[in-house]
């Protein structure tokens, strides 16, 4: 008995040590002139070791060489090359450009993740492993909004880095960072999740999605497109791009999360491109006025000033003046962080959007829409898909007003040709490639048989002639 009340009181000792020694004790000391000191004991776990995810990762990352050519214009020789056209050594010459950047691979079979800005206009793709083989790379497609690029070269048994889920990700948490900064192959380097949902400014007008994953870890030119990759060796981002004045690393980098790289990655694998779903609304942060004007208690959340007729927003109950604080799970802080979550949808997907509207919480369920509606799709309201945005015959209201007889209105503007085109909402299409038009079918006719490009002309919102044109 008694050897066995031993056994006993060991066994729970045992357990009791272990127990305290794997987690975290963390104790609050007040010392004699009353400020406040807080102690924490860590166990061995909770220090950073990062041999494991760098061993087991930097296999999967490669280096990518993209050569791209440009057309350089010879000063002329004489003055009988410059007022005849340059016979000789005047003529236009081919020069190759050669760039470098990095890949994860996420598939065996050999499909390799990076930025669109790697390999932007690229006529030769090539990517060597990690083990010095090289391989001729396909570009299967591109996603300038998220600066994701999908490559694909024809190999088998390859390592990959698994998908992490980077909505788990802690400030503060470990991570390292694995490319080729300088044409330095397989380069490691560490940092911490400095922040999350971060977002730059766009001074090009570009439709872009950005909630950057920060970090300290060290990125250079040449990292772009490699692998950020937590302690057990998931992928949680891929490296794009750095805040720094000389050009080089000034102690910012920025990832774009994996859980958003994983859906645009898989759409183009599927797809051959991005099936992205839209809510449909305008916002901006909670400020301090917002704040008192609708008594909120927290600054979480997004104001929505407006919601677009017939969005996925709209038909789920959705009104301007109400603060979106969550979709499904995940809680919304920024704007960035809605563009995250519904990125990750993907058209006719369905969600729980949780408002706040006159200081009560409500529960609105959301069937998103698409933005790659095939040309002449027809809406509910009447209005026809046309490059993601709608157009609609114009009303009578719109032609009296600026004393036009006919003509075909963009009701809604969407990301798309139209919108990169410079086109804005409520410009009246007069006018496709010199010729008239009245109805949606009519535009959409004449775009079907144009081989290059698309000129449109027609009347802007405060009444002006307008034109803008894009290639097909």
């Amino acid at each position: 008995m008694i050897a066995l009340l031993s056994a006993l009181a060991g066994g729970l000792t045992a357990y009791a040590v272990v127990n305290v020694m794997t987690k975290p004790q963390v104790q609050t000391v007040q010392s004699v002139d009353g400020a406040q000191f807080r102690t924490v004991s860590l166990s061995h776990d909770n220090w950073p070791d990062f041999t494991y995810a760098a061993e087991s990762a930097v296999d999967a990352v490669v280096y990518v060489k993209v050569v791209s050519t440009q057309t350089q214009q010879q000063a002329p020789s004489s003055i009988f090359d410059f007022f005849f056209g340059f016979p000789e050594g005047g003529a236009p010459q081919q020069r190759e450009r050669v760039g470098s950047g990095s890949g994860v691979i996420i598939r065996e079979d050999g499909y390799i993740v990076t930025n669109n800005h790697v390999i932007d206009g690229a006529t030769r793709i090539e990517v060597t492993l990690n083990n010095n083989q090289t391989y001729p790379a396909t570009l299967v497609g591109t996603d300038p909004a998220t600066d994701v690029a999908l490559l694909k070269i024809e190999a088998s048994g390859l390592p990959i880095i698994p998908f992490g889920d980077s909505d788990k990700l802690r400030l503060g948490e470990w991570v390292i960072a694995i490319g080729s900064p300088y044409d330095l192959r397989s380069t490691i380097t560490a940092g911490i999740v400095s922040a999350k949902g971060r977002s730059m400014p766009n001074y090009t007008g570009e439709f872009k999605i950005e909630s950057f994953i920060q970090t300290d870890a060290a990125v250079n030119p040449g990292n772009s497109g490699g692998a950020l990759v937590d302690k057990a060796g998931n992928l949680v981002g891929i490296n794009t791009a750095i805040i720094s004045q000389t050009g080089s690393y000034a102690g910012y980098s920025f990832a774009v999360p994996s859980n958003i790289v994983k859906k645009i990655a898989y759409d183009l694998m599927d797809f051959g491109s991005v099936k992205r779903a839209v809510l449909g609304i305008s916002m901006k942060p909670i400020d301090d006025k917002i704040a008192d004007d609708l008594k909120l208690s927290s600054r979480n959340g997004v104001y929505i000033s407006e919601v677009s007729k017939s969005g996925a927003a709209d038909k789920a109950g959705v009104k301007a003046g109400d603060v979106l604080i969550a979709i499904d799970s995940t809680k919304i802080t920024t704007p960035a962080s809605v563009q995250e979550a519904v990125s990750r949808f993907s058209p006719g997907d369905t969600a729980v959007l949780t408002v706040i509207r006159d200081g009560k919480e409500l529960s609105l369920d959301v069937t998103f829409k698409g933005t790659s509606q095939e040309n002449g799709t027809l809406s509910d309201d009447g209005s026809v898909a046309f490059y993601g945005s709608s157009i609609k015959a114009a009303d009578e209201e719109a032609l009296a007003k600026f004393g036009i007889k006919s003509g075909v209105q963009i009701v809604e503007l969407g990301p798309g040709k139209l919108m990169e085109a410079g086109a804005v909402e409520g410009f009246i299409i007069q006018y496709v490639n010199d010729h008239p038009v009245k109805t949606p079918q009519e535009v959409i006719d004449i775009v079907k048989k144009s081989k290059r490009t698309v000129f449109i002309e027609g009347i802007t919102p405060s009444g002006r002639t307008g034109y803008f044109g894009f290639g097909v």
